[in-house]
């Protein structure tokens, strides 16, 4: 597939997604286990619980190394030199806080393959944060650890600025009317995505996924964006789609901890209503 025929894809599902909401569920790996009496309730307070619907299953082919970091968890290709995936928890208190931006990109030692930050000098690409700086202000650590540059994609500038800082906003204003969220996000690849930038030959993206999961509602709802990594033009809602078409675009499987019923319906569809 190539680049153009990736961003065709997502334009063909965005115009389509309100009709997907019969989709059948995808045949996911085996589920991750969560205590019976948990899962037998929709309203998943409990922070073990959370832990589980951060975890990302994906093929066993893709290079993933797993770090825990303040605030956030990530999985890191080395091959890629960016994460596959960052997935954090924002509770509506940790939309706001007294941390400045740090402001200062560093190297992690124990992350195999990670970018520093001078691969990105005279790139022509942004150090597009996959989880933003202005969730964790809430904790200097955290502050700190989000500038880690296994948290960093090459980002086109127009979107980084642009779609992508308002999905930002529109997250932590989700997370306070919805009680919380479980947010993973990450680059999307393809086999023509040879385009590399510095020293360390950081692989630029196609695209870039964002998942929302309303976890504390009384019954939980979810729904993805994908942006190309380009500008990009019309609404956010042109860009909303299901996470089952997130899922068959990456080969993730998201939320899988979730009692099978309702991760299908989660994911099959989306309630337009609840994300404005």
């Amino acid at each position: 597939m190539t680049r153009r025929s990736l961003i065709a894809l997502i334009a063909v599902i965005c115009i389509f997604a309100c009709w997907q909401h019969f989709r059948n569920p995808s045949d996911g790996a085996a589920k991750a286990s969560i205590d019976k009496a948990s899962s037998q309730n929709p309203t998943l307070s409990d922070d073990s619980i959370a832990t589980a619907l951060m975890h990302v299953q994906m093929p066993g082919n893709i290079p993933s190394q797993i770090k825990k970091y303040e605030g956030f968890t990530l999985s890191f290709n080395k091959d890629n030199h960016t994460p596959n995936y960052v997935a954090w928890e924002l509770a509506p208190s940790e939309t706001d806080g007294t941390q400045s931006r740090y402001n200062k990109f560093w190297q992690d030692p124990e992350i195999e393959g990670c970018a520093n930050t001078s691969d990105y000098v005279k790139s022509g690409f942004d150090r597009g944060h996959i989880c933003p700086s202005a969730d964790q202000k809430w904790s200097e650590n955290a502050m700190k650890d989000c500038f880690v540059m296994a948290n960093i994609c090459p980002q086109d500038h127009r979107l980084n600025a642009g779609a992508w800082a308002t999905l930002e906003k529109r997250e932590r204003k989700w997370s306070v009317s919805h009680g919380g969220l479980i947010i993973i996000s990450g680059p999307i690849y393809e086999q023509a995505d040879t385009q590399t930038i510095g020293h360390t030959k950081v692989r630029v993206p196609s695209a870039f996924f964002k998942i929302f999961l309303a976890h504390k509602l009384d019954k939980p709802e979810a729904i993805a964006v994908i942006y190309p990594n380009m500008p990009a033009h019309g609404q956010m809602t042109d860009y909303y789609m299901t996470v089952d078409e997130v899922e068959q675009i990456t080969g993730f499987d998201f939320f899988s901890a979730l009692p099978d019923k309702t991760e299908e319906e989660t994911e099959r569809t989306f309630n337009r209503k609840i994300w404005k």
